[in-house]
């Protein structure tokens, strides 16, 4: 496992505690959560774009699929 150093502003940094905190969960743990989710979004686009390039199926609308569920 690695160890990342991360340099946020301070009331950035206190809103992520608090956050963590109302999850019942560290901010290492809030952490690796959120950049779960950003690398399955990523993995996802990625795929669709792959699909898109051998025109399997529709893609296009996946990556608005996927944009719409992201809010």
């Amino acid at each position: 496992m690695a160890a990342l150093t991360l340099r946020l502003p301070d009331d950035k940094h206190e809103r992520l505690k608090q956050l963590a905190k109302s999850r019942g969960m560290s901010v290492n743990k809030l952490m690796d959560e959120m950049t779960t989710l950003m690398l399955v979004e990523f993995d996802l686009k990625t795929r669709f774009q792959i699909r898109a390039a051998r025109g399997e199926g529709k893609a296009d609308r996946g990556l608005e699929l996927l944009t719409k569920a992201k809010g």
